[in-house]
């Protein structure tokens, strides 16, 4: 049973939610810059590159299988200590994964990195298995969707920003000019201090407090629900493509056949990628939020599109010629194939007409034609199809996590935290695609996630549906 608090008292702490949701999407998507800083530091293979991803999403797992394990013996923890208890702990985690990278870099040793990115990774998990549920559950189940969409949509802030304040703070701020170990573990212990004082922010702060007065079952009782297991596959196949199409994207992108493009500029234009996501999650928050259909609505939509493009169009023309910074813009020309997959976009949100899981099929389907062309095609349109692939990533976690959880009721927390576990398929996926890249060239290893989004499709046209009295039932069907 959920106490009930004030409508502004759920406003305040969600608005501080979503401040958590950016840091850990800015923090993730550095992955992405570390990837292609280790593999010229180091000298590795695109394989061995992956491994960051491998070492970061692995500790999704193991912690997660963890905390399923403890909640089958003894009782969900989330339930014992509190949401905001959990969040406060997995900042703290993420503050001291974030300090051990200057040991690492005084050490000069690539494996080191990689366990301080698993201890990282392990205050990410805890923090995620914590604040998810919790969004879902600030207000209505039946816009729960629009919640999850709009704090994902302040994630892809921090991931839209976090490569372009990485590549400067790694190749500007902390060194002169050229990456090392020591610039990489002086921007890792900045963000650390910031992780600490959000924990600090959580604790002082006054957030409703949830709790289920039912009975908590020990055993792995969540399993039962057919949507929630299929649900985790769903994850797992959505994280694992989303994370291995970002961290070959630059690579792609300095293909001669794609764009030729230097490492330093390619970077940038993943702020394009990541940006994407946060365009379609801005828009998911709406679409599938409590505004009525019209032209307000859309009129909305449309605004939220393009002014988020505008923005990413401005942060990614800063230019740094020997400290002095100008802007220096793409042109119209450069950047209407990107126009165009924005009308894609908010297409498919008016044909999903309000339903997550017919717009996770939808968005699915057309990341499909991306990636083949991306895989199959050459020049400025291969290099603009595999960046667009973020614009339909975007709706897909909180799609696929509002999906799984409906209706688990006690078991909810510890429904959470397999569908965390299953953000496992980060590390899985990336390495597989590494392998082909290594063997067949980077564009053909872009085949590999077309299976992974195959998987969504179907989840959204059958595999969400609740099974309650052995009939089969739409959760959102109004």
């Amino acid at each position: 049973m959920v106490e009930t608090q004030s409508n502004s008292a759920y406003k305040s702490a969600f608005a501080l939610l979503t401040l958590l949701f950016f840091m850990w999407g800015f923090i993730t998507v550095m992955n992405d810059v570390l990837i292609n800083t280790f593999k010229e530091i180091f000298e590795l293979t695109a394989f061995k590159a992956s491994l960051v991803q491998f070492a970061f999403f692995g500790a999704f797992f193991v912690i997660s299988l963890i905390y399923f394990l403890i909640s089958g013996a003894s009782g969900d923890p989330i339930n014992k200590i509190g949401y905001k208890n959990g969040m406060i702990i997995g900042l703290a985690g993420c503050g001291l994964g974030c300090a051990l990278f200057y040991p690492a870099a005084l050490m000069h040793s690539y494996w080191y990195f990689l366990g301080a990115l698993f201890v990282l990774a392990a205050g990410v998990t805890i923090l995620q298995i914590a604040a998810n549920p919790y969004a879902a559950i600030l207000g209505s189940s039946e816009t729960a969707s629009s919640r999850l969409n709009l704090a994902q949509g302040l994630n892809s802030l921090g991931t839209t920003v976090g490569p372009l304040v990485g590549v400067l703070l790694i190749f500007k701020v902390f060194s002169a000019g050229q990456q090392t170990p020591e610039s990489v573990g002086k921007t890792y212990l900045l963000y650390a201090a910031i992780f600490i004082l959000c924990a600090i922010l959580v604790g002082f702060s006054k957030l409703p407090p949830f709790k289920n007065d039912d009975f908590i079952e020990r055993g792995l009782g969540a399993l039962k629900f057919r949507h929630l297991a299929l649900g985790i596959i769903a994850i797992f196949m959505y994280v694992g493509a989303e994370v291995s199409i970002g961290s070959f994207l630059v690579t792609l992108l300095g293909d001669e056949n794609v764009a030729g493009m230097a490492r330093v500029d390619a970077n940038k234009y993943l702020a394009y990628y990541w940006g994407g996501l946060m365009i379609g999650r801005l828009l998911g928050a709406v679409s599938l939020g409590e505004m009525k259909d019209g032209l307000k609505k859309y009129l909305l939509m449309s605004a939220i599109s393009l002014g988020t493009f505008l923005f990413i169009w401005v942060i990614t023309s800063v230019k740094d010629d020997q400290g002095k910074f100008f802007l220096e813009f793409l042109s119209f020309s450069q950047v209407s194939l990107f126009l165009g997959m924005l009308s894609i976009n908010y297409l498919g949100f008016f044909i999903g007409k309000n339903n997550p899981a017919r717009a996770l099929s939808i968005f699915a389907l057309v990341i499909i034609v991306l990636l083949l062309v991306a895989s199959l095609g050459a020049g400025n349109l291969a290099f603009w199809a595999a960046i667009g692939i973020g614009l339909f990533n975007s709706i897909m976690w909180s799609n696929i996590f509002t999906l799984a959880i409906k209706d688990l009721g006690k078991y909810t927390s510890q429904g959470s935290s397999l569908l965390v576990m299953a953000i496992f398929g980060g590390a899985v996926i990336p390495p597989i695609q590494g392998l082909v890249a290594d063997s067949e060239g980077i564009q053909l290893s872009y085949l590999v996630p077309v299976a992974c989004y195959l998987y969504l499709a179907w989840y959204g046209w059958k595999g969400f549906q609740v099974i309650q009295g052995g009939l089969l039932k739409d959760p959102f069907q109004k």
